[in-house]
C-alpha cells in the first residue's frame, strides 16, 4: 500500500502513476545507463524522458544521455566505459542536511572560532 501511494503522489522516488501510464501507452524504451536510469521517447512524436532509478536528480544523467535527451544528437549513446582518472558520480547535496557548510557559515553546526586577523597590519613605527 505504501509503495502504491508513493508512486501515486510522489515524483522524486521514480515514476508516478501518470508517468507510468504515459510510458506504457506512448513510450518506447531507448536504453538504460550504468546507474539504471531508463530513457524513453514517444513512438509518434518528439518527446523524450528519463525514469530515474531511485531519487530523481538531474545530475545523475551521464553526458551522452544528456546530449540525447536535450536533442543535441539523434542517436542514443553507445555503452560508455569510464577512464581510470574519472571519479564516480556524487549526488548533489545542496539543500540537504549533508550540504557543505564552510567555516563561519551560520548553518555550520560547529561553533565559530574566535575572530583573529589573517594578516599583520603595517605600522609606521616599524
Amino acid at each position: 500500500m505504501k509503495s502504491f501511494l508513493l508512486h501515486f503522489f510522489t515524483w522524486w522516488n521514480g515514476e508516478t502513476i501518470g508517468t507510468r501510464f504515459w510510458t506504457w501507452r506512448k513510450g518506447e524504451l531507448v536504453g538504460e545507463d550504468e546507474q539504471g536510469n531508463q530513457y524513453y521517447r514517444e513512438r509518434k512524436g518528439t518527446r523524450r524522458w528519463v525514469i530515474y532509478n531511485g531519487l530523481a536528480e538531474a545530475s545523475r544523467i551521464p553526458p551522452g544521455w544528456h546530449s540525447w535527451i536535450h536533442f543535441r544528437v539523434d542517436e542514443p549513446p553507445a555503452p560508455y566505459t569510464p577512464r581510470e582518472w574519472e571519479k564516480p558520480h556524487q549526488p548533489n547535496m545542496t539543500g540537504t542536511a549533508l550540504a557543505y557548510r564552510p567555516p563561519g557559515s551560520i548553518l555550520n553546526r560547529d561553533p565559530r572560532t574566535p575572530a583573529r586577523p589573517d594578516y599583520e597590519p603595517w605600522s609606521p613605527e616599524g
